[in-house]
This record gives structure tokens, sequence and C-alpha cells, in this order.
């Protein structure tokens, strides 16, 4: 495909804003969308660049200039324009792209994003097919069918559930790389291949977005050591990238099937990822908002309201850290735990080595539902990685409340262990607020505090820093605490006299008692 190939499909209205001839036989790869000023580092060479422009404002002329020369440094095929934001694409673009030699398309108001996506893949395949043909393993007839059925945005159910029937294959599943069900079909019929139509096949509902869940249960694929097919680009993470996984251990005949099923599949699979990319880079740029500070709470509402969040919503956001890890799994991972539920989202890595996401579903299902998946994307991760999640408060669809409450996200991800989902909503002791605490923090402040007593203990038989929890723990009796010690109330007196010197902490202040139990709270170097 090439760039001048997009003039020629009538129903989508694309025209030239500015190109010359030779521009227009650029070869076309994929296509992505964006809406960050400088979107160079998540494009590739070759693709088509869909924008709404949101990023310029009237007069911005090195704004223009600023977008062109990143797409000129990125080596992409050609910018389709919306003239939806702005009625018309403005000058200074124009310029901006003559000036860098960038192509430079319109898309009319009426024209969706998606439509251009879906015609875009759907001609990348066609040309896939073609140059393959003679070469795939699917027959010619099946080929056409499923085509067929491609071309009509038939859902992934029903382009497998066909596949089954018609090839004769074994029952199979399409998964991502952490093994959430995309789509999923029965066992063959009994009698072989079909040669029509494949009967009862499961009419489920097309792929969601990259900024959506499946708006259906979540499925689970039957548990198998067949071996997967790799479907589409290569995964980025242990959580995403596309696998056919046959239900039971596959032939000779039926491997090959297979193979040749995922290359039609390929196109799916591709525009996914570009819709995934789009939606982390809407993402990014909201959330380098929302962190920035007061002085851009417009234009983080703003970025807020085109993010494809339900407007409106109260909203909840999710944290998420892999230590060790690519700074781009934690995005992934949240946004394959996310897609488990029936609300959209926006997921993307925060620059802090984590990642952040904004969601509409109530606080108690989110943590339900990572809760859930949790040991399975951690199942994924290798090297001894974990996954750590934390959960924020929900709040109004304000920059400075969803400022407030990422902060808490991110501090819940320390407040419980590896394997357990933090939630700020749940830090209501003392206790749970310094497990949120660095650990260089609170072991130094352990060891500040308690120094005197941990140095008695090393060169004595009677621990004083028992006796210290002991007599905390027990609200300052020295009746309930000789008790628990098994000591004479005298013996108590004693030593809390002795804690007293060593520490310069008086027992009967509340300000010390308070220090002296969050310093035994912490955990030791």
């Amino acid at each position: 495909m090439i760039v001048g190939d997009l003039l020629e499909l009538d129903d989508l209205h694309i025209e030239v804003a500015w190109a010359s001839p030779h521009l227009l036989d650029r070869e076309v790869t994929g296509v992505t969308s964006t809406d960050l000023q400088d979107p160079a580092r998540y494009l590739q060479r070759g693709e088509l660049v869909l924008s709404g422009l949101v990023w310029w404002r009237p007069g911005e002329g090195q704004a223009a200039m600023r977008f062109a020369n990143a797409l000129r440094i990125a080596e992409v095929a050609a910018l389709l324009a919306g003239e939806g934001t702005h009625g018309t694409v403005p000058a200074e673009l124009v310029e901006a792209c003559r000036r860098h030699g960038i192509p430079l398309l319109s898309v009319p108001t009426g024209t969706s994003f998606r439509s251009v996506t879906d015609r875009v893949y759907l001609r990348l395949g066609g040309d896939l097919q073609a140059h393959a043909e003679g070469q795939a393993a699917l027959p010619a007839a099946a080929r056409r069918a499923l085509t067929q059925l491609l071309r009509a945005q038939a859902s992934p159910d029903e382009l497998l559930e066909r596949a089954v029937a018609d090839l004769g294959l074994p029952g199979c599943s399409l998964t991502t790389g952490s093994g959430r069900v995309l789509a999923t079909s029965a066992q063959p019929p009994a009698h072989g291949p079909a040669h029509g139509p494949a009967h009862g096949s499961a009419h489920g509902p097309a792929l969601a977005p990259a900024s959506a869940a499946a708006h259906t249960p979540p499925r689970r694929a039957p548990r198998t050591a067949a071996t997967p097919v790799p479907v589409g680009p290569p995964a980025d993470s242990p959580f995403d990238g596309w696998l056919l996984q046959p239900h039971t251990e596959a032939g000779p005949t039926a491997t090959a099937l297979l193979h040749g099923l995922a290359e039609l599949l390929a196109p799916l699979a591709t525009r996914d990822r570009a819709t995934a990319t789009a939606q982390r880079q809407t993402g990014t740029r909201l959330i380098e908002l929302l962190d920035s500070g007061a002085d851009t709470e417009a234009e983080a509402e703003r970025a807020l309201a085109l993010s494809g969040l339900p407007p409106q919503q109260r909203l909840t956001p999710v944290a998420a850290r892999i230590d060790g890890a690519p700074a781009t799994w934690p995005a992934a991972a949240l946004a394959e735990a996310l897609h488990e539920l029936p609300a959209p989202f926006v997921a993307a890595p925060d620059g802090r080595g984590g990642a952040v996401a904004l969601s509409p579903a109530p606080e108690d299902r989110i943590a339900e539902t990572l809760q859930r998946v949790l040991p399975r994307l951690e199942a994924a991760l290798t090297g001894g990685r974990r996954l750590r999640l934390g959960i924020g408060a929900t709040v109004e669809p304000l920059a400075h409340e969803l400022r407030a409450a990422l902060v808490q996200a991110r501090y819940a991800l320390d407040v419980e262990p590896p394997g357990a989902v933090g939630r700020c909503s749940r830090i209501t002791s003392l206790e749970a607020l310094l497990r949120g605490v660095p650990a260089e923090i609170t072991a130094e402040f352990r060891r500040r505090v308690l120094a005197p007593l941990i140095e008695h203990d090393r060169a004595n038989t009677v621990s004083l820093l028992d006796t210290l929890d002991a007599f905390l723990r027990h609200s300052a009796s020295w009746s309930r605490t000789a008790e628990a010690l098994h000591l004479h109330v005298n013996t108590v007196h004693y030593r809390v006299k002795r804690i007293e010197e060593l520490t310069g902490r008086s027992l009967l202040k509340l300000e010390d008692r308070l220090d002296l139990w969050a310093a035994l709270r912490c955990t030791p170097a």
C-alpha cells in the first residue's frame, strides 16, 4: 500500500492538503494515532500518523514545526490531520509539512479515525495475503471465506469458529501473552472439516480498543501444554502480543494450518497494537499534565476530556511497578489487568519507572479484579521480578483531586507485600502507614530512635526492646506487662526506667510513646 491509495477510498473523503506526486508513492507499513506534540519516540518508519491536532493553538507556528520535525525524524509515510478540532488544517501545519517534506492529508469531520485505521489494515492485510499467495498454508477457498469475514468485521470468535469448522482444526483460543482470552472456539465437528458456514458459531463481541475492556465476563482458555503460534507483531512485554493457542497438541498438518490462520489474523493484531500505542500516548500526556502542577490545571482537564473516559464520572487511579523491568512493562501489565473490567480506562508509563491508570470503575471492583488477575500476570514474569499494584481514592474528575489520588495510589504500592494489592483506603493505622515509607527511611529512623536499646540487648541477656514492645502493647499497664512477660511488677518498673534513661524519652508522654511505637514497627535494616 502507498500513501496515494488513501485518495481512492471514496467513502473516507480524504484529500491532499499538501504533497508532491513522488511523496504519495511512499510505502505504508502501519498507522498510529497521536495528539502528543513530540510523538517521535512512539512512531515507526513508514507509518501513517493520525492526529486530531488538539496540541495546536492558533498562531503557534513553532509548535507545528516541532511536530513536523518529529515526523521527519521518525521517517513516517504521511500525516493525516483531522479537521474536527479546528474546522480545517491550519496553514502553519501545511507550511511545516512542506518544509520538512511530510505528505499532509486532511480527514473531514465526518470520517472517524477508527474507520481510517480499519481500512488501512484491511488493505495491508490484503497486500500481505497477495504477496504470500501460493505459500500460505490455508486452502484458497477457506482463505477467501475467512478474508470475507475479516472485511465484514466479523468478531474473532466467529473467525475462529469458522476456521475450526472449515479446516478441521483442534479447538483453539486467541490469547494475549499472559493468557487473557480474546476469542475462543469449540472443538471441530466429529465428521471432520466442514465445507460450508460453521454452525453454532460464537458471535461474541469484537475486540475492545486498548482504552476499554470487553463488556463480557472474563474467559479462560483450557490449560494445555500445546505449543502456541504467534500472531502479528512480536510482543513488547510478557503481557501483550497475540498467540493462537490450540486446546490440544496439533499434528504437522494442523500446525501448518494454524500458522496460515495466524498470518490471516495478523492485521487484527497489528491494528490492536496501534490502538494500544495511541491510547498510551494519550495517557502519557494526561499523566504528565497531572503530575506537572497547578500551572497546567486547565490543560490537564482538557486532556482528560479528550482521553476517551466518560465525562463527569468519578475516577479511580491505579499504580503499578515492576522493579528491574523495562519501563514499558508496568503499563502493559496494568492495561492487561484493567481489560478484565467492563469499563474504559487510560494506562501509561508515568516517567518514574512505573505506570498509572485511570478508570471509572469503583475501587472495590478494581481491587477484586486486580487481586484475581495478579497471579496470572506474575506468572508471566521471570528473573524473580514481582508486580506491585496500588489503588488511590475514587475522586471527581478534576485535575487537583486526581493529582492527589495519584500520589495515594503510588504510595499504596508499598503498603502491601508483592502478591497483594495495596489500597490507600485501607491505610487506617500507623503500622499500615509506615509500610509505604521507603525501607531506607524506616530502617534509619528505627536505628536512630532505638540505637541505645539495640546496643544494650546485644550485650545483655535481658531484652529491653521486648519489654518496651510489651509495655506499649498493653497500653502502659505495669501489671498486664508483668503478667505477659512473667515478671514481677517491680522488675517492669526498673526496666522501663532504664529504657527512659537510655533513650532520653519519657513513657509518660504521649508523643514519646508514639515515637518509640513507630520505631518498633519499622523494619530493621
